[in-house]
């Protein structure tokens, strides 16, 4: 059995060789871009291995922004119609790799380019029924390629939505309005859970252009992390003054991103062990349970008008008002009742709202929102910022504690 699939694994290399030397000589023959088309054919090749660098950027040339928009057009539709045409995990995964590649190397009018061409041409990166059957490895390898497109996907659809590149602007969330805020928060969490789907299992674990692949998608997921924890300080400072309506999204979105770090921290242990060089994991700590708690009470007690509604106490008039109204009747009841002192009616004790419990303030003013997201790994310049992101948080946490007094 070992030998008969030995030999049957050696035919398919063979065929899909041949295949490969079948295109490129059509391509010298046939084809208007003839240098590009050789470079498609060759850099997502039946080889199991890393493409050549050369190819690679034979291709980046052609979708430049310096080229012409029809040559643009036409490589993408060429990797396109590979990724489309193809039944085998390795041509599959180098054209997605090439694909992912040119979103992170090449500015962004190719990703307007290539969102231009999904849409009007259905979506080409849809792979949910691709299936190399070649054997139990390919069937676990096509799996991890299906999981990985889509991950693809979901990054073109976020840079649609937030019309910038979060690697390159991943602070860009801290400084957004309520508004934006939670539209895009929703996104990054999105494109998160699809990233942490790309934690390989079973013999894609140990494949080479699996892991290859993977190396790009940890650098980008510390970037994307701290897009998100920006976010959610961002989301913290405005949350305490926030409708109602607005503050249970904002307390359903801070809650996803406590479970998101759980898997985030599995995902990295994973990328630690496979040694990807350079790519400086964070280290996560879940938020603070007594933080959560403080928001949820917050949602509960708070009206769906303004969030931080103030206390209005009886003006003078009011209680004059009021205090005539007592006397009349205080004429109808007894003697006793008549000496009845009607400030008592006015006494702030009995009007205004119950204070706050002393251990619910005592709690809000520990609270640690320094511990919400560890940001000291996240990047090399985040020693430099250390020094003021401590002072926002520190002004973050008095600003809570004194809305909590507040109410």
């Amino acid at each position: 059995m070992a030998a008969g699939g030995s030999t049957q694994q050696s035919l398919r290399r063979a065929i899909g060789a041949l295949k490969d030397s079948t295109k490129v000589g059509l391509a010298k023959v046939n084809s208007g871009y003839k240098a590009l088309d050789i470079a498609i054919v060759k850099a997502t090749n039946h080889d199991e291995v890393l493409a050549k660098e050369k190819h690679i950027r034979t291709i980046f040339g052609a979708l430049s922004s310096s080229t012409p928009r029809a040559d643009v057009a036409y490589c993408i539709q060429a990797l396109a119609k590979r990724l489309a045409k193809t039944q085998n995990w390795a041509v599959a995964l180098k054209t997605l790799i090439v694909m992912h590649r040119a979103m992170r190397e090449i500015d962004s009018t190719f990703r307007e380019e290539f969102i231009n061409y999904s849409q009007n041409r259905a979506l080409m990166l849809n792979l949910s029924h691709f299936k190399d059957d070649s054997g139990p490895n390919a069937w676990n390898y096509s799996a991890w390629v299906r999981t990985y497109a889509l991950y693809l996907e979901e990054h073109l659809e976020c840079f649609r939505l937030l019309k910038y590149d979060i690697q390159t602007y991943h602070s860009r969330t801290r400084e957004l309005d309520t508004p934006d805020l939670l539209e895009q928060l929703p996104a990054l969490q999105q494109l998160l859970f699809r990233l942490l789907a790309c934690q390989p299992e079973g013999a894609a674990v140990y494949n080479k252009l699996i892991q290859y692949a993977l190396s790009i998608l940890a650098g980008e997921c510390v970037k994307l992390y701290g897009a998100i924890t920006n976010g959610i300080l961002n989301l913290v400072d405005k949350y305490f003054e926030m409708q109602k309506h607005d503050a249970v999204r904002a307390l359903e979105i801070y809650q996803k991103a406590g479970n998101q770090a759980e898997k985030l921290s599995e995902f990295f242990e994973i990328c630690r062990g496979l040694d990807f060089g350079r790519v400086q994991f964070v280290k996560i700590e879940q938020p603070p349970a007594t933080f959560m708690t403080a928001m949820e009470e917050y949602v509960k007690d708070t009206p769906c008008t303004l969030a931080c509604q103030p206390i209005t106490y009886p003006t003078n008039d009011v209680k004059v008002n009021l205090k005539k109204n007592a006397i009349r009747e205080d004429n109808r009841v007894s003697d006793q009742k008549q000496d009845f002192d009607v400030e008592e009616i006015l006494d702030p004790s009995l009007t205004s709202p119950e204070p706050p419990r002393s251990d619910q303030i005592e709690a809000a003013a520990k609270l640690q929102v320094t511990e919400l997201l560890d940001l000291d790994e996240l990047i090399q310049e985040a020693s430099e910022l250390d020094e003021k992101m401590l002072l926002e948080l520190r002004f973050l946490h008095l600003k809570i504690h004194q809305i909590l007094q507040m109410d």
